[in-house]
């Protein structure tokens, strides 16, 4: 779908800037923070979902995740399975 329509809001700049430094904490611009919040709405019929910055123990395990560190490796599901009942 292109994205051809333009919203225009003031806001207090304060606001703007602290939602600016969550947004790139998260690795999302404020137009795609916008159209996701738009894209809920309309899903949702209301106000939506809450998005948070992970606490620390969270954000260390995602990007220890991400670099490949402390992964848990089986051979098959079915392995994975067998641990996970045991």
């Amino acid at each position: 779908m292109l994205k051809t329509a333009t919203i225009q809001t003031r806001v207090d700049p304060t606001v703007k800037k602290n939602a600016q430094e969550i947004l790139k904490k998260l690795n999302i611009t404020m137009s795609e923070a916008i159209s996701m919040y738009l894209s809920q709405i309309t899903l949702q019929q209301g106000i939506p979902f809450e998005l948070k910055v992970p606490n620390e123990l969270t954000a260390k395990t995602l990007l220890d995740t991400e670099n490949g560190k402390e992964l848990h490796k089986v051979d098959s599901v079915d392995h994975l399975f067998q641990e996970l009942d045991n």
